[in-house]
């Protein structure tokens, strides 16, 4: 009866070791995806305001051309 419980021990510590990782490297990859999202997302709204600062430069290029 002791024999068959020892084992299992060793059978049990690498089965969870096993699950430990598959959890562990789900919330690795989860977490890579959900900075590379905020990531992007930063850098969609970066671009729209050097847009925005490109078109409001242009137009102030043009009022001061339409001066002279």
């Amino acid at each position: 009866m002791i024999d068959a419980i020892l084992q299992f021990i060793p059978i049990i510590i690498v089965f969870g070791l096993i699950l430990l990782f598959g959890f562990s490297f789900t919330l690795f990859i989860r977490m890579l995806l959900i900075n590379s999202s905020a990531r992007s997302n930063k850098s969609n709204k970066l671009e729209q305001k050097l847009d925005m600062l490109i078109e409001q430069n242009e137009k102030i290029i043009s009022l001061l051309k339409e001066r002279k």
